[in-house]
């Protein structure tokens, strides 16, 4: 009896000090009034520019986490804080299960929530694999004049920059693993000497060296920011645009902590005045197996990254995220690129076909993803050392695309987040036919630019009426507001003119789901202020 007992009490001990990872969330925030009366004490005039030309409203979430709080969490026996989230206030904290759940008791906690869906330990972690291993296999070749002309002329990006739209202006941040040599790098050295890298910063670390671990955020940030003239010729889709390069990775383990980190740094992001953030990254798997992803989870709004990256997006900015070379594993998309709020990016290889390793869809909920596709395999890069060679995954088809969307966006900055990312869909060649590999298909930016043109001449009109996009709609379409309009209700009716659906919408809250309908055409009218306008829509 006395060995059971011991035992017993092994097995109690073991349990109660296993390390978990947990969200703590906070019931309320210090001086929000004053701080959105006064902004300029939570933002930079950069970012409240940005949101006032957007009209992207300036609200609590902008507001920081109460570093009280923080500091009382950070005093709790057992709890250590890794990261801390002014869009969810929250923080990110590790320790042993009873200890994260004593943290209910203080006041201004509401709720944990475990990494750990089911709080199941698993007795053996499995060692942690390079998440970059597609990426980090060189084919080191012998370089030709415009190693990046294929993957640029396959989007039509050439034709942006000859009408000198080169993505000056625009600010871009890159999130990833590892960014050495940065600094001394010429593939970077115009961005240095113009004063075009802007900041970094660290949030596994807390520090502003980003070297990190591996050289994967040079890499992908090349595809962007690169230029070299003169034996290795190599032009990034954005050469004038103007960087911040946090690193958010930690290569050595993979813990959701790295979403957390993520997260935060588009928060910084945002209050930086950011337009464009890349990131290059994904999650599904972890070393701890019961924090793992399942299909189930990746919904879009569910996991920490998810829910950060639809919060960046209402924020105004304009997130394209990696797919995932999970195409021969888990097969779908991964984390953050499920998010409904970002711009998810496939491979193909230099003929325009699916890449075998690329991520696909659908998402649990039907969304189409991979949005669009750009050149991942055997794409051109610049190395750490400022070699020009070629390397495959996602994770440089993302930044192809992200650099291309901050020259399309340059032409006209006013337009917001939203209506850029339905150009770049509408402007693919598979928009009428998506497939699961590869969505809407390769994009067009001379289309694209065309239509923005387009837009550009209608402006006026839009000022004074509602507009529907996507139409054909899947599942869900937005409503954009006239000026000095800020509530609206959308009746839908069938053919045989019966009513099938009403809602309020606001200019903030404007998607209409109408996933439960079957498909067909309907007339949405939608009534404001006395005043009706009527549009004919067809749901797929």
């Amino acid at each position: 009896m006395k060995k059971l007992i011991l035992i017993a009490t092994v097995l109690f001990s073991v349990t109660a000090m296993a390390q978990e990872d947990a969200l703590v969330f906070f019931a309320d925030k210090e001086d929000v009034a004053a701080s959105i009366a006064n902004p300029i004490t939570i933002l930079t005039q950069e970012a409240i520019d940005r949101k006032a030309m957007h009209n992207t409203p300036i609200d609590e979430r902008d507001v920081p986490v109460n570093e009280d709080y923080i500091t009382q969490i950070k005093n709790q026996s057992g709890i250590t804080v890794h990261a801390k989230s002014k869009w969810l206030n929250a923080v990110y904290v590790r320790g042993s299960q009873s200890n994260i759940n004593a943290l209910t008791n203080l006041s201004f906690v509401t709720e944990v929530e475990f990494a750990d869906k089911g709080l199941n330990l698993s007795p053996f972690q499995p060692p942690t694999e390079d998440k970059f291993i597609i990426e980090n296999q060189e084919s080191r070749i012998t370089y030709d004049y415009g190693a990046a002309t294929n993957q640029t002329e396959m989007l039509a990006v050439d034709f942006l920059h000859e009408e000198n739209l080169t993505g000056e202006g625009m600010i871009v941040a890159v999130m990833d693993s590892g960014f050495p040599n940065v600094l001394t790098n010429d593939a970077f050295a115009d961005v240095v000497s113009d004063g075009r890298l802007l900041g970094t910063y660290d949030f596994a670390e807390r520090q502003t060296n980003v070297d990190g671990t591996g050289s994967h955020g040079a890499r992908t940030f090349s595809n962007i920011g690169a230029f070299l003239d003169g034996d290795e010729n190599f032009v990034g889709t954005a050469p004038e645009a103007s960087f911040y390069l946090f690193r958010t990775e930690f290569g050595p383990s993979e813990n959701p902590v790295e979403e957390a980190w993520w997260v935060e740094a588009l928060e910084r992001a945002d209050s930086l005045g950011v337009d464009v953030v890349n990131t290059s990254l994904g999650y599904q798997d972890y070393d701890n197996p019961s924090y793992d992803h399942s299909y189930e989870d990746l919904d879009g709004e569910t996991t920490i990254a998810a829910r950060g990256g639809n919060i960046a997006f209402e924020k105004g900015m304009l997130l394209v995220t990696s797919a995932g070379n999970d195409g021969g594993g888990f097969t779908f998309v991964a984390t953050p690129g499920d998010s409904k709020g970002i711009l998810t990016i496939g491979a193909v290889d230099s003929n325009g076909n699916y890449a075998s390793f690329s991520s696909i869809g659908p998402t649990v909920d039907g969304r189409i993803k991979p949005d669009v596709m750009a050149q991942g395999q055997d794409a051109a890069i610049v190395n750490q050392d400022g070699d020009v060679t070629f390397s495959s995954g996602t994770s440089f088809s993302s930044p192809i695309m992200a650099g291309a969307i901050a020259c399309l966006w340059e032409y006209r900055p006013e337009v917001k987040n939203s209506t850029i990312m339905q150009l770049v869909r509408e402007s693919a060649h598979l928009f009428n036919n998506p497939t699961d590999e590869m969505g809407y298909g390769i994009p067009n930016f001379e289309d694209a630019y065309n239509a923005l043109k387009t837009l550009g001449i209608e402006a006026q009109l839009l000022k004074e009426t509602f507009a529907i996009y996507p139409n054909p709609v899947t599942d869900v379409f937005n409503v954009s507001f006239p000026q000095q309009t800020e509530r609206a209700t959308v009746s839908l009716y069938n053919v045989l003119g019966k009513q099938v659906m009403v809602q309020q919408i606001s200019a903030i809250q404007n998607k209409v789901d109408i996933s439960a309908l079957s498909g067909g055409v309907y007339i949405a009218s939608i009534t404001a202020e006395g005043v009706t306008n009527n549009f004919k829509i067809l749901k797929k």
